[in-house]
């Protein structure tokens, strides 16, 4: 049985950086016509470019041009299509027939996105028909309905979502983020309002008890537990969501689900490494985790009442930034602006192309070596790789 693809979420190159030993593929979308229009650092410009640093690291490429298309969107979209075709894009992700066609007639390999709202094996034949490679299916199918899916459709790849943020709304399209604050969430611009405090009354201002203050608040995917029953299901790829994330998520999350897939393969899955595993998807952004709809419709369980953001017990603390790198002894300088470090400290370092997680075994000032320095000081580092002027390094921090 071959194994599952893992699909990791980008949205600049240390992104790529951080799940390049873990990933077999990234998604990622640039500034127009896809669902996370505020977060892509990418430009069109550097598409070609990095879409070869992908297939360097032996990662294939999908581009995502998921959003509503307008009338006013049409050329734009034939565009990046063409872009994508020139820069080898292994996949486009879309789902608005105008695109689909527009694929068709460029002769792009496309992925229908999970905006499509798949739930069905005979959407799945028509998809197929058109010429789709792969199917997303909705994030609410549950594991049985993936599985009827799969015995009656072959020659099409299934994927699925198996780790990251859920939406209130079916298959993304919510139109409470555009009616609140004119943020089109079906345009790449979605403010979340799901997220924030809500409080129910009537109009004779009545206020009703809910479970809790964030009534609206999904908890998070995570499958990791259930990866054997996800390959035994035959989903030929495992998607993990957040493209708004920072790069310790991306390498956290693809580590994770490679190491799963890797030990269900070699026997060697155990509740111990999924209790592990769990504990280090825990130190990285979460609203607590559920199994969406895989085991049925969520209840309560699936919602994060009382604290509507990040649940992690970790956080990352900047304590300063590269001025300078010395690519012939690998030291980096590094300016102190916000809090001292200590010799033999864990540290990233982190840009737009940069994900380093190192300790800091070397540390020198005025050419001596020292065992700690204080805010404000300047100092050198021996760093594992290249670093860049600006790149931030941090800490890693439990919270009190």
């Amino acid at each position: 049985m071959k194994k599952p693809e893992i699909m990791s979420p980008i949205k600049n190159g240390a992104s790529l950086e951080a799940c390049k030993d873990y990933a077999d593929a990234v998604y990622f979308g640039v500034a127009d016509l896809n669902l996370r229009a505020r977060t892509n650092s990418l430009t069109l410009k550097d598409i070609p470019k990095f879409v070869s640093k992908c297939h360097e690291y032996n990662i294939k490429a999908y581009m995502t041009i998921n959003s509503v298309i307008y009338n006013d969107d049409i050329k734009k979209a034939e565009k990046l299509v063409k872009k994508a075709k020139k820069a080898k894009v292994d996949a486009i992700i879309i789902w608005d027939p105008a695109v689909i066609e527009i694929a068709r007639k460029e002769k792009v390999p496309f992925i229908i996105s999970t905006q499509s709202n798949v739930s069905n094996f005979k959407t799945v034949e028509f998809y197929k028909s058109l010429g789709a490679k792969r199917v997303v299916l909705a994030r609410e199918l549950t594991l049985k309905q993936i599985k009827e899916i799969r015995k009656k459709v072959s020659n099409i790849e299934i994927e699925t979502f198996v780790h990251g943020a859920m939406c209130v709304a079916i298959s993304g399209r919510c139109i409470l983020s555009a009616y609140l604050f004119n943020k089109s969430s079906n345009s790449g611009s979605c403010a979340q309002p799901c997220r924030k405090l809500w409080r129910l009354s009537d109009d004779k201002g009545n206020e009703f008890e809910t479970e809790g203050k964030y009534f609206l608040n999904a908890k998070d995917l995570c499958m990791i537990e259930f990866v054997p029953e996800l390959i035994k299901a035959g989903i030929d790829s495992f998607k993990i969501e957040g493209r708004r994330r920072d790069p310790k998520y991306i390498e956290v999350t693809a580590r994770c689900y490679r190491e799963a897939v890797d030990a269900y393969y070699d026997k060697t899955f155990t509740k111990e490494k999924v209790e592990g595993w769990k504990k280090e998807l825990l130190k990285v952004y979460n609203r607590g985790f559920s199994t969406g709809f895989y085991f049925g419709e969520p209840g309560p369980e699936g919602i994060s009442y009382n604290q509507a953001d990040n649940i992690s017990k970790y956080e990352k603390v900047l304590v300063g930034h590269v001025t300078h790198y010395y690519p012939r002894i690998g030291v980096a300088l590094i300016n102190l602006k916000h809090r001292g470090l200590s010799a033999n400290q864990d540290i990233q370092i982190e840009g737009e192309k940069t994900f380093i997680e190192q300790k800091t075994e070397s540390m020198e000032m005025s050419g001596k070596e020292i065992k700690r320095a204080k805010k404000g000081e300047e100092i050198g580092i021996k760093v594992k790789e290249k670093v860049y002027n600006n790149d931030n390094v941090f800490v890693l921090k439990e919270r009190i």
